[in-house]
């Protein structure tokens, strides 16, 4: 089996890589941004594809998409930091097969990889209760926000200022401004208060 780690931290797919190695049967190939996977996916057809969320350029979930256009059977697994179920909402919307965080047990990041290879889905117990019980109306009201959107929102719930957000994210200064702008239009909001209201609001941990 052969799986494509995508993150744009050398560290993260070192340990990736660590994690596997124990596994004669699975080979890891890795990328470290969008364009480089997409091009990777094309030539290798791995069997399973592991990408983060945050990635510079294109974001996890728009490769997700991209790939799942070329590949309608591409198995995708969403690899995060993130254990919001909004954000596991929007990788099964957009196609994932899996969703899990990057501070699991490595037993569980396995058992993910090995699930969603044969076919099936891979969420665990504690993110299904909690996707379960997520309000609808907090579900409809983010649905216009892209993953980079979403992300921007929680860090200024986070009390990041926006030169702070982009280097959390890896972008410049001026798209974190842009986003915000665009944040503001699509809810109808003012000021960067007003975006750090709402997502307080909506419980954007």
């Amino acid at each position: 089996m052969q799986v494509l780690i995508v993150d744009d931290h050398p560290v993260i797919i070192s340990g990736c890589r660590a994690m596997l190695s124990p596994y004669e049967d699975i080979t890891v190939i890795d990328a470290l941004n969008s364009a480089q996977a997409y091009d990777k996916y094309v030539e290798a057809r791995p069997d399973v594809v592991v990408i983060d969320i945050n990635l510079p350029g294109m974001s996890g979930f728009a490769l997700t998409r991209q790939i799942l256009e070329y590949d309608p059977q591409a198995k995708i697994i969403i690899f995060t930091m993130n254990d919001d179920p909004i954000f596991a909402a929007r990788a099964i919307e957009n196609g994932a097969k899996g969703y899990i965080g990057k501070c699991e047990d490595p037993a569980r990041f396995v058992a993910a990889i090995r699930a969603v290879a044969a076919g099936q889905t891979f969420l665990l117990p504690e993110m299904a209760q909690k996707l379960a019980f997520l309000d609808p109306g907090r579900r409809d009201f983010l649905t216009g926000l892209n993953a980079r959107e979403l992300e921007i929102l929680r860090l200024l719930r986070a009390g990041k200022s926006m030169a702070e957000i982009a280097g959390v994210i890896n972008v410049s200064y001026k798209t974190v401004a842009n986003s915000c702008a665009v944040l503001k239009r699509k809810l109808g909001a003012r000021t960067p208060l007003d975006l750090v209201r709402i997502a307080v609001e909506n419980k954007l941990a």
